[in-house]
């Protein structure tokens, strides 16, 4: 969103609550291949809400990444997320855009509830009527934006553009699976400190939303409930058995999680139908490393009555065997979902 340059070579680099992603793609006769890609975990804490707390450990597990993956780009494409985020889609009359680009600074302060000197702005237009035009507007704290492009130049890399999570999680989805376009999608990132949603159709993000809830919220539950240190809850979360704990014992913390989870994906959906008459979600696509939670995807089917199923960021991606394992991959390939969609701005059109 947040371009400064357009480059022919972008390595996608997500920077999430527990741990850093890097993908690196190339382009080939059938339309891409996988080169490099890499995940350092962070300790705990050093990302709270999207926001970078501990900047030298992030830029060392960058530097970590790059240098066992032999990654040669410095330039990178990342994203935000978070409450500093703001994506609003607006009607406003029809105006040529030219007008469109003087005014929207004044038509964007009437939308954003911060200070418009405080925020990058970007937009877009979505459709343009007789009348008016719905356009999208995407405003980011300018301090939010700092925050991680200072610490990519610790690490010595380039920011060439600076996306949104939702959009880069779209792109991946688009390039992967290209849905029917009379189909209204749900693409849901559940990392470890902030759930993505966007709702999108035909290319469009129609609703879209962060929300404080992940996988940080079962590891919690999971120390708290039963005494358990950091790491044998985080090997509960991820479906591994821990000396002690009973299946019983774990499903039932896991469910009461999920259930918080699923109330805050009812309430953003409650929401789109009330402000999009006629709008019915028909499908549901899950990435990021919560999306592995055990029992999860089940209960997201049951609840929503719907297909529901983990997005798989390799599905129309070459996967070289003999230079990638990709069943190795596949342990780890939802929480790759949003670097694979940033990485895919290195193929955007001038």
């Amino acid at each position: 969103m947040f371009g400064l340059a357009k480059q022919k070579s972008l390595v996608g680099l997500d920077i999430g609550s527990s741990s850093v992603k890097a993908v690196e793609l190339k382009a080939s006769r059938t339309g891409y291949e996988l080169v490099s890609f890499g995940l350092e975990a962070l300790p705990q804490d050093t990302v709270v809400d999207g926001a970078i707390m501990d900047a030298p450990s992030v830029a060392k597990a960058i530097t970590d990444i790059f240098d066992s993956q032999k990654i040669k780009t410095r330039n990178v494409a990342t994203s935000v997320s978070g409450h500093s985020v703001i994506v609003k889609r607006v009607t406003l009359p029809f105006m040529t855009e030219e007008e469109l680009y003087d005014r929207i600074q004044a038509e964007a302060s009437q939308h954003i509830p911060f200070d418009i000197a405080d925020v990058n702005l970007s937009y877009q237009v979505l459709e343009a009527l007789d009348t008016q035009m719905d356009v999208l507007l995407v405003a980011v704290k300018k301090d939010k934006i700092l925050n991680h492009t200072n610490v990519l130049a610790q690490a010595g890399k380039t920011p060439v553009v600076v996306d949104i999570d939702a959009f880069a999680l779209q792109n991946c989805f688009e390039v992967n699976y290209e849905p029917d376009p009379g189909q209204t999608i749900a693409l849901l990132n559940v990392g470890a400190g902030v759930m993505s949603i966007n709702i999108v159709r035909s290319q469009i993000p129609l609703f879209t939303r962060d929300v404080s809830v992940g996988g940080n919220q079962y590891t919690d539950a999971l120390q708290k409930e039963l005494d358990l240190g950091f790491d044998d809850a985080e090997k509960l979360k991820h479906g591994d058995a821990v000396a002690g704990v009973s299946e019983e014992q774990k499903g039932g913390i896991l469910r009461s999680v999920s259930d918080i989870l699923i109330l805050e994906i009812q309430k953003t959906f409650d929401f789109f139908r009330a402000t999009a008459s006629g709008e019915n979600i028909q499908r549901i696509y899950l990435a990021g490393g919560t999306a592995r939670v055990p029992g999860l995807v089940e209960l997201l089917r049951e609840e929503f009555a719907m297909p529901v199923e983990e997005l798989y960021p390799f599905r129309k991606i070459t996967i070289n065997p003999a230079v990638h394992n990709e069943d190795q991959i596949r342990q780890i390939a939802a929480r790759l979902a949003i670097s694979v969609g940033l990485a895919l701005r290195s193929f955007d059109t001038p």
